[in-house]
């Protein structure tokens, strides 16, 4: 049975050049089985209407990995937190921003909690030396909090397409080793 991938996106969404819609295409190349959510509102995201969508994603879709970006990785923490959720095999947590963030654009999704149980097998959290969003110290505290593996990148900024991740190789390896292990 061919493994399925969810792709979240946080605020501004994710369009091309960014990394998550190249990768969309690149595992679509190879019959991919891929569903790259667009949350309504992406310039000013409701945390209630973004749940909503995320949880028909989940039951239509029923995804085997879900990779999060940006604001994508807070909803899910409160998704988890305030919906049953079905364990997916593996979550790539991609350049979360602070649990404290303080835009006022985003205020509905903060603070976040940390939930106990991210509803995933394996889960790998992603973040930069350099992110605007969250500082090295806060990147490794959620590590500790989450009890996850993690893979810093060097000077990588937030990871997005401003930062020069749209063709991301590292991500398509990573994400085709999963599929094939998941």
């Amino acid at each position: 049975m061919q493994k399925k991938v969810l792709l979240l996106h946080g605020w501004g969404g994710s369009d091309y050049p960014h990394w998550q819609s190249w990768l969309a295409g690149e595992l679509a190349k190879d019959y991919g089985c891929v569903n790259f959510l667009r949350f309504s509102d992406v310039d000013t995201p409701k945390l209630d209407l973004w749940l909503r969508e995320l949880s028909a994603a989940l039951e239509d879709f029923k995804p085997d990995i879900v990779i999060c970006h940006s604001l994508a990785n807070t909803l899910w923490f409160h998704a988890c937190l305030t919906q049953e959720l079905q364990e997916v095999e593996k979550l790539y947590l991609v350049a979360p921003p602070s649990l404290h963030c303080k835009l006022e654009e985003l205020n509905e999704f903060f603070p976040a909690t940390v939930p106990d149980n991210l509803h995933a097998k394996e889960t790998l959290l992603v973040t930069s030396t350099n992110d605007p969003y969250m500082t090295n110290t806060e990147a490794k505290e959620l590590q500790k909090q989450l009890h996850v593996k993690m893979e810093v990148i060097e000077n990588g900024g937030h990871l997005n397409a401003e930062s020069g991740y749209g063709a991301w190789e590292w991500m398509l390896t990573e994400v085709k080793n999963s599929l094939l292990y998941a």
